[in-house]
């Protein structure tokens, strides 16, 4: 083992098959993603195949990466590894794999808090970022709105009282026939959409200032798309009809975020997960903070999926468990809560 040497990073919540390697300084040198396309006839993840893709796959991205940043086992310093949220048999192959392989290699484990990843993301893609600041992470399972006070240490203000943004991208894709997922499919049939087209609700909830609900937008989009179907509505294009939708999704995130930015007084805010990657959003909050002076960091689409050199850099300033041999999965792990095998 090298103290000062890279980490490893494994992460296996859901459907992305990922390791990274990150240097000791915070550099990205490898980040090796398999993102599984099993799913695509179901319309959505199935845990059990999912699971098995990862025991397929895992080994072999690990390989990958490692061979891409020319380091072999006795270069790091650690493994980090996604130990929750996610789907529980999912998170249990990559424990599974980064525990035994810690034990082998008398290697420090890490176990990470996959929020915790995504809302460090900014960080990390930003190098000198001021703290504290805003983060909005935005992905078919999760749907929050964190304060960042410093690395480690977080604070959730907001979160979606139903349906996580992503989800109902996804589910209203499948409604117009769209393969899983349907986020980038949307995104590229209604980026050269009217988004004034039709005049879906935004939802402001009376219960909790910052956070979500798109059960609500999704009911009112089916409801819509029905009736344009069987000649109750006028007839639209598909995509001024997608554009429609996407804006009101992203509208209601971007002005939560801009809304919370303001009355917290934090200058500067981020993207992270999935569904920032969207090009209406990333857009959306650039434009916001030029208007107002604010920082926004919007990182590369591929860093704002789930991959595992966002695990790897929180492994950096966080505590290795005492005993590798009792790492285990968590799939209810709460944001900033500690470690619940502790």
């Amino acid at each position: 083992m090298d103290a000062r040497g890279p980490i490893l990073g494994v992460e296996t919540s859901c459907d992305e098959t990922a390791a990274a390697v990150v240097t000791s300084e915070g550099t990205v040198v490898a980040n090796t993603i398999f993102s599984q396309t099993v799913h695509t006839a179901y319309g959505g993840v199935v845990p059990e195949l999912a699971s098995r893709e990862h025991a397929g796959r895992l080994p072999t991205i690990v390989r990958q990466a490692m061979e891409t940043a020319d380091v072999g086992w006795d270069d790091l310093r650690g493994i980090a590894v996604t130990a929750g949220p996610g789907l529980v048999g999912c998170l249990l192959v990559g424990v599974a794999y980064a525990r035994s392989a810690a034990r082998a290699r008398n290697l420090p484990l890490y176990a990470i808090n996959h929020l915790e990843a995504h809302a460090h993301t900014p960080a990390m893609t930003a190098p000198g970022l001021t703290y504290p600041y805003l983060v909005l992470i935005a992905s078919g399972g999760h749907t929050s709105l964190v304060v960042v006070e410093r690395p480690g240490h977080f604070h959730e203000i907001g979160r979606t009282r139903d349906d996580a943004a992503g989800e109902a991208l996804d589910k209203v894709g499948k409604l117009l026939g769209f393969d899983y997922p349907a986020g980038p499919q949307l995104d590229r049939i209604g980026h050269s959409g009217h988004a004034d087209a039709v005049a879906f609700p935004r939802v402001r909830l009376a219960s909790g200032p910052y956070d979500f609900s798109f059960s609500g937008l999704k009911t009112a989009a089916a409801f819509d798309w029905k009736g344009r179907r069987d000649g109750r509505r006028p007839e639209v294009s598909l995509s001024d009809w997608v554009a429609s939708f996407e804006s009101a999704v992203m509208e209601s995130l971007t002005s939560t975020l801009a809304r919370a930015a303001d009355e917290l007084k934090i200058a500067t805010v981020g993207l992270a997960g999935g569904v920032a990657r969207n090009r209406r959003l990333r857009a959306q909050v650039t434009a916001w903070a030029e208007r107002t002076g604010r920082r926004a960091v919007v990182p590369p689409p591929d860093w704002c999926a789930d991959n595992a050199a966002m695990i790897a850099s929180v492994g950096l300033y966080q505590d290795a468990l005492r005993d590798s041999a009792s790492a285990d999965a968590f799939p209810g792990w709460a944001l900033g809560t500690p470690y619940p095998g502790l």
